[in-house]
């Protein structure tokens, strides 16, 4: 079943010739990449091989969350928290962004243990997180029976809609000038004296001094074409919506056995609060011992299987020259089907929790593919060996809450503007540079 419909954008008739800053990639990280340069009266071009938002930036759970991050991330995530904040009146346009609030649910000594460390890393942020549990708990999830003994409480965290947002970002984008062409896939860049002149589309060469790769779970490929070695590999996640549901939380939840937010539309999206499936495909093996601590530590979430991706990718050209049909044109949309038994686990634990669901039907599911890296946090980064070169991937399933923020950044280090948080946690360099890469949950 296709992913959720977006908000079409038209894409512009004509290609420039030439401007400051091309970004590759029209998800949440690309737009919001390109609404912070046009902002600022840099002449930008955002290419997108498909159609804006059209893989994981509308497939995700629509979280804008905080709490229970990678501690790397955590003063990028309150930049982007700010940015979600005044969004809508940003883009003139409706994200659907509420600060509803989330609660992290969590059994026995070891669970509320791990709550308890991972707070000490927002202490004095006036974040407002809190351990709740009892009473205060019930009257955060009214109507819920999932038995928690307690939970975390982040009043600050909320929701968007993800089929809306990228699309209301990218035309404020255009609002100031950004150029925006979809159906146009960046083939390669084109590099003189070792730094970015320019890239080649399908529909010809713009001039540039800077690029932005943000290609999502492509940005892999692109990037090995270019020389650059980027570790990254994809893992599928599985998502549903509801239908409309009079009594349900209006608060955001997650639990070991499902996650589920309210939608503007009355409906639900929920999904497993763990289980996601890793295809085994060429690079699982090129790429095993830099993965292997983040598969060692999270193996108990990850299904292992041996599927088509195996073949379609080993059928795929590594490398090509710009007048070259690339994969990105043979494969316009990513849309993977979802996990059947993802689906029926989380559905039966969602209604489990939530009696009021029952009278809910399921209304569509989907799989999105997570661009994920070896230490589940993102390279947003300028390439060393290539100047002009920005890349800002590998969200690792967190990028569209940090989306917002991670945009603001790689415009900074493009133009080489003081960044707005330390970026070194992100730098490309640390898969190279003999740092000890691994996840850091904060616990």
């Amino acid at each position: 079943m296709p992913g959720p419909k977006t908000t079409h954008i038209e894409s512009d008739l004509n290609l420039p010739k030439q401007v400051d800053v091309v970004v590759i990639g029209g998800g949440i990280i690309g737009v919001s990449t390109a609404l912070e340069l046009a902002e600022r009266g840099v002449s930008v071009l955002l290419c997108e091989k498909g159609q804006i938002a059209g893989e994981q930036s509308s497939r995700n759970w629509g979280w804008v969350r905080l709490g229970m991050r990678d501690p790397r991330e955590i003063p990028l995530m309150q930049r982007s928290i700010s940015i979600w904040q005044g969004i809508d009146d940003r883009t003139g346009r409706n994200t659907g962004y509420k600060n509803s609030g989330i609660v992290f649910g969590a059994s026995g000594a070891r669970s509320r243990g791990q709550i308890e460390r991972w707070m000490r890393h927002v202490e004095g942020m006036q974040t407002g997180a809190k351990l709740v549990s009892g009473a205060e708990l019930k009257q955060l999830i009214p109507g819920s029976t999932s038995e928690f003994d307690c939970g975390l409480y982040m009043p600050q965290d909320g929701r968007a809609e993800p089929q809306f947002a990228a699309p209301a970002i990218a035309e404020a984008a255009r609002d100031k000038s950004a150029s925006i062409v979809t159906n146009c896939a960046v083939r390669s860049v084109d590099t003189q004296a070792g730094r970015v002149a320019g890239v080649f589309t399908e529909r010809g060469r713009v001039a540039c001094q800077n690029v932005v790769l943000a290609g999502g779970a492509w940005s892999r490929l692109f990037a090995g074409n270019a020389g650059i070695n980027l570790p990254q590999l994809k893992i599928l996640n599985t998502v549903m919506r509801t239908s409309s549901a009079e009594d349900g939380p209006e608060i955001a939840l997650w639990s070991d056995s499902f996650a589920i937010r309210k939608r503007v539309d009355g409906g639900y999206t929920i999904a497993s609060g763990h289980e996601n499936t890793v295809d085994l495909v060429p690079d699982s093996f090129r790429l095993g011992i830099q993965f292997l601590p983040a598969f060692a530590q999270e193996w108990r979430s990850l299904r292992f299987r041996l599927s088509r991706r195996w073949a379609i990718e080993a059928r795929q050209d590594r490398s090509w020259l710009p007048t070259d049909v690339t994969p990105f044109e043979h494969c316009r949309v990513l849309d993977p089907e979802p996990s059947k038994r993802a689906l029926r686990s989380a559905w039966k634990s969602a209604r489990n929790g939530f009696p009021a669901l029952e009278k809910t039907e399921i209304v569509q599911s989907w799989a999105g593919m997570i661009d994920v890296t070896p230490d589940a946090i993102p390279v947003i980064s300028r390439v060393d060996d290539m100047p002009g070169m920005v890349i800002a991937t590998g969200f690792s399933g967190h990028g569209f809450g940090i989306g917002p923020g991670a945009g603001r950044l790689a415009a900074d280090l493009t133009l080489q503007t003081n960044p707005c948080v330390d970026p070194t946690a992100f730098r490309l360099s640390r898969f190279t540079d003999g740092s000890k890469v691994r996840p850091d949950p904060g616990y």
